[in-house]
C-alpha cells in the first residue's frame, strides 16, 4: 500500500497540494502590532525563503498586524525529492525490451537453376520465422558466431517470366549470408567482397569467412578471407586458374579452417594448396615446411 502511495503521479500530486498556501483563519486572535518595516525586514525572501508575510490593513495606519505563514513547499520538496528515483525504479517499466522467438521451418526440396544451365540442382530451404512470421527463405546449416550472433545463407524466389508469358515464372536462387541477431529480431544482409552466390563456396570460423573470390569478369579467382564489422578484406590474393564452366561452387572447393594458430587452406583448380595464417588483421603465408 504505501509503494502505491509513492508512485511518481500520487508523490507528485502530494509536493504540488502541500505546496498551496494554507487558507487564513480570520476568527483567531489577531497577531501582535509590530513596526511594518521591522516585520518586513524578518519576513524578506532573502533572509527567509520559505516564509510568507500576509499583510492586513490596520486602522491606526502607523502599524498593520502581520501574519507568518511557513511555506511547507520546501520541506516537503527536500524530503520527499530523494524518494522520487526510488519509486521510479519500483514502477513496473512498460518500455521494457521486447523478447523475440526464432525458429525455422521445414525443410523443403526445391529446384535452382543455375544461370546458363536448364538442368535445375536439387537444393534444400527452409523458412526464417522470427515472431511467428516468416521472414526469409535459408538454405544450408547455420554457423554460430556469439550467443547472440548467427549467419545463414538466403535463398529467394525471382521472377523468370518474359513480357509476353501469362503469368509469374518462380524460379529459386541462392543468395549471400545473413547476420541475424536474437535479441533484436534485426536481420542483416552480410557484403562479401569480390563474393559469388553461383561460384564462390563460403567457410567460416569465428567471425571470419573464408571463400574463392570472382572478379567483374569472371577471369580471376582471389583467395578471399573477410570478417564481420569489417569493410575491407583481410586476406585477397590472386589464385591460378580461371572459372570453365556455371556449375555451382566451381571457383574452389570451401577452404579448410585449422585452429592455434588460426590456418585457413585453399585448394585451387589446379590442385595446389596455400595456406595461410590468420593473425587479427595480418595475415601471413604458410610454407609447406613450417606446416610440416
Amino acid at each position: 500500500m504505501y509503494l502505491k502511495l509513492l508512485t511518481p503521479p500520487n508523490l507528485i500530486s502530494l509536493i504540488y497540494r502541500t505546496s498551496l498556501p494554507a487558507r487564513i483563519d480570520e476568527t483567531k486572535a489577531a497577531p501582535q502590532l509590530r513596526p511594518s518595516r521591522e516585520a518586513a525586514k524578518e519576513c524578506s525572501p532573502r533572509l527567509a525563503p520559505w516564509v510568507e508575510s500576509r499583510k492586513r490593513p490596520s486602522p491606526e495606519g502607523a502599524e498593520e498586524p502581520l501574519r507568518y505563514q511557513f511555506r511547507l513547499r520546501y520541506v516537503f520538496v527536500a524530503l520527499l525529492l530523494p524518494l522520487l528515483p526510488i519509486t521510479i525504479l519500483l514502477t513496473p517499466s512498460h518500455a521494457a525490451t521486447k523478447s523475440h522467438i526464432i525458429t525455422f521451418g521445414k525443410w523443403m526440396d526445391v529446384n535452382w537453376i543455375t544461370p546458363g544451365d536448364e538442368k535445375p540442382v536439387p537444393i534444400k530451404v527452409r523458412p526464417l520465422i522470427i515472431d511467428t512470421r516468416v521472414k526469409e527463405y535459408v538454405t544450408g546449416p547455420t554457423h554460430e558466431i556469439t550467443e547472440r550472433l548467427f549467419v545463414v545463407r538466403r535463398a529467394f524466389r525471382v521472377n523468370d517470366s518474359l513480357p509476353g508469358d501469362p503469368g509469374p515464372k518462380w524460379q529459386w536462387q541462392r543468395g549471400g549470408w545473413l547476420l541475424i541477431d536474437r535479441t533484436t529480431g534485426r536481420i542483416s544482409a552480410i557484403n562479401l567482397p569480390e563474393f559469388d552466390p553461383l561460384y564462390s563456396a563460403a567457410s567460416w570460423y569465428r567471425d571470419y569467412v573464408a571463400y574463392c573470390g570472382v572478379s567483374d569478369d569472371g577471369k580471376k579467382i582471389f583467395a578471399m578471407v573477410a570478417q564481420l564489422n569489417r569493410r575491407k578484406a583481410v586476406l585477397k590474393k590472386p589464385l591460378p586458374g580461371e572459372i570453365q564452366d556455371d556449375s555451382p561452387d566451381s571457383a574452389c572447393p570451401a577452404p579448410d579452417w585449422q585452429r592455434s594458430p588460426a590456418r585457413v587452406t585453399f585448394l585451387t583448380r589446379l590442385s595446389e594448396k596455400q595456406t595461410f595464417a590468420i593473425r587479427g588483421h595480418v595475415v601471413d603465408v604458410v610454407n609447406d615446411d613450417e606446416e610440416e
